[in-house]
């Protein structure tokens, strides 16, 4: 597949079949390298949409040629990771001045890796984030994201098991401090 231009939108719930097809496909072929079949499994009931994050309008999907690229968003909101149907989520608010917002449920379709995708939602998230006067952004990497977010400036606080879904799977919590006389990139 060539190239082609990206551009981006906020999700709307009318978005949701097409992301939960999106999200499927990078769970199941790109964490394939890193998980084995029971670990796949479990990401399935630990990640996911979060439909909370496009009721909150801080959802984006990118396109190339008019096809969905990629998801993910940020969130002013307590959980830091998970789906609709993952366990343990808390809605409240959290505060920009102490606390960092959080970059959530990013996935690319398989079809367009390395191509621009996720650092794109990356700088969207940021740059809204820092808007709204967060000083850092946190996230919870899988295996497979852990290169991107590195390249963009993410550094790991801790590395994590969650056993949530049945079979452990490994993550990284990590954070970026962002500098907040720069929005715009």
């Amino acid at each position: 597949m060539t190239n082609l231009p990206l551009t981006h939108r906020l999700a709307d719930l009318r978005d949701c079949e097409a992301l939960q097809a999106l999200i499927e496909a990078a769970i199941s072929e790109l964490q394939t390298p890193f998980l084995d079949a029971a670990q796949v499994a479990a990401s399935r009931t630990l990640m996911g949409l979060d439909t909370q994050l496009i009721e909150d309008g801080t959802y984006f999907v990118v396109e190339a040629g008019g096809q969905m690229a990629g998801c993910g968003g940020w969130s002013r909101r307590a959980t830091l990771y998970g789906g609709d149907r993952s366990p343990g989520r808390s809605s409240a608010l959290l505060d920009p001045a102490t606390d960092a917002a959080r970059v959530r449920a990013m996935y690319t379709h398989p079809d367009h890796t390395r191509r621009g995708v996720g650092r794109r939602i990356l700088s969207l998230c940021e740059d809204a984030a820092r808007a709204e006067g967060f000083q850092a952004v946190e996230l919870m990497s899988t295996m497979a994201g852990e290169p991107l977010y590195r390249a963009c400036g993410y550094a790991v606080l801790e590395p994590v098991v969650d056993h949530r879904g049945g079979a452990p799977v490994p993550l990284l919590r990590m954070r970026k401090r962002l500098n907040v006389d720069r929005i715009g990139r």
